[in-house]
């Protein structure tokens, strides 16, 4: 059984590299994990007014999380943190009170960037604000992609160094996924 993992990328832009990582990384996870973007930039600006009855846009947003297995970001660095994209998906999902959609979810974070960093301060940031709607995030292996021309070529990853990086974080947060899954052990 594959498991499906829901993709967030936090850059809006079709052809954002934060995207094309996340295309190219989906080919490297299967079959262990299927990834899967789910889009974020119809879902209109996070107002508990709203939450009476969800727009359809959030109710996709909210189902298409909680039927997978597990969650990815994929984060640009803008200014230093992460996308408003991203924290306005994070508002809805984890609204309104009590049906927080990343509670206990198996949860990674990546992204790409032309800065000499990678995403390291945006992930940071991230780390923070993932953790406290109560989503399961692995923090290891940590991804901070500095990307550079040619590096994605037709949707595949040209650096085989890398692509051996991406596979040792995929097995890593498909082993994350599957220990969270795990029965409990009762005595």
């Amino acid at each position: 059984m594959t498991t499906k993992v829901a993709v967030v990328v936090g850059s809006l832009r079709k052809a954002s590299i934060n995207r094309q990582f996340a295309e190219a990384l989906a080919k490297i996870a299967r079959p262990k994990l299927d990834l899967q973007i789910v889009e974020i930039g119809d879902l209109p600006l996070y107002d508990q007014d709203l939450e009476g009855e969800l727009p359809a846009t959030v109710q996709r947003f909210k189902q298409q999380i909680e039927s997978a297995d597990a969650v990815l970001f994929i984060t640009p660095e803008f200014n230093r943190t992460f996308s408003a994209a991203i924290k306005n998906a994070i508002e809805w999902g984890s609204r309104p009170w009590g049906r927080n959609s990343w509670a206990g979810k198996p949860t990674a974070i990546a992204g790409a960037t032309l800065g000499a960093v990678g995403t390291a301060a945006a992930q940071s940031q991230l780390r923070s604000v993932v953790s406290a709607v109560g989503a399961a995030l692995t923090v290891q292996p940590e991804i901070y992609l500095n990307y550079r021309d040619g590096l994605i070529v037709n949707g595949e990853i040209t650096d085989a160094s890398f692509v051996g990086l991406l596979e040792d974080f995929v097995a890593k947060f498909a082993d994350w996924i599957a220990r969270l899954r795990a029965p409990a052990l009762t005595f």
